[in-house]
């Protein structure tokens, strides 16, 4: 907490018959229960090391309390305590990996989509087009497609016919994103 003074549901603060009253039982039976297991409060600092409920132990003591006069036995409680908590933990777990599969999914589609504008531009350079650098590695300048926007007086100036460009090796032939490399799709 980033104030001392902030308080939780699970800031254990009650004494033991605070704790008893709120919860409406006995004092002795949360000592029972503390024993058994079912609702384990803090302990204070201190000599006496006394217990201190939270407000979350005084509502597990009052679903304790409930569950036992619908006829569930101490141990069924326990029980069903403890699968209620493994469950909050994987319904916990369900929500992280739901999250993570939807960024997952949308860093997927974000991949599909670069491939397809690669296999794009990799059939138009077997079509005789040009690849053209965004930036001149070297010195860090933008490359020529940059430069096509602003012609400088040397690019507008006729040029005098020279050797004809040399003839490009065809690029392979690669799939388009989501055609070959995807396995057949069953029948059914």
């Amino acid at each position: 907490m980033s104030n001392p003074y902030e308080i939780s549901d699970d800031t254990p603060v009650y004494v033991i018959s605070v704790a008893a009253e709120l919860s409406g039982m006995h004092p002795q039976t949360l000592r029972s229960y503390d024993r058994l297991g079912l609702v384990s409060p803090g302990r204070s600092a201190g000599r006496g090391r006394g217990r201190r409920y939270s407000l979350r132990d005084v509502l597990v003591l009052r679903e304790v309390q409930r569950l036992s006069q619908a006829g569930v036995s101490l141990p069924g409680i326990k029980r069903i305590m403890e699968l209620e908590d493994e469950l909050e933990r994987y319904r916990a777990a369900l929500a992280e990996m739901t999250a993570e599969m939807a960024q997952l999914r949308t860093e997927l589609e974000s991949t599909r989509a670069v491939a397809a504008r690669l296999a794009g531009l990799l059939r138009s350079r077997a079509a005789g087009g040009t690849l053209v650098p965004v930036r001149d590695a070297q010195a860090g300048r933008p490359g020529p497609a940059a430069r096509e926007a602003t012609p400088t007086a040397q690019e507008s100036a006729p040029t005098a016919p020279g050797p004809a460009p040399a003839a490009r090796e065809p690029a392979p032939d690669l799939p388009a994103a989501g055609t070959a490399a995807d396995p057949p799709a069953e029948s059914g």
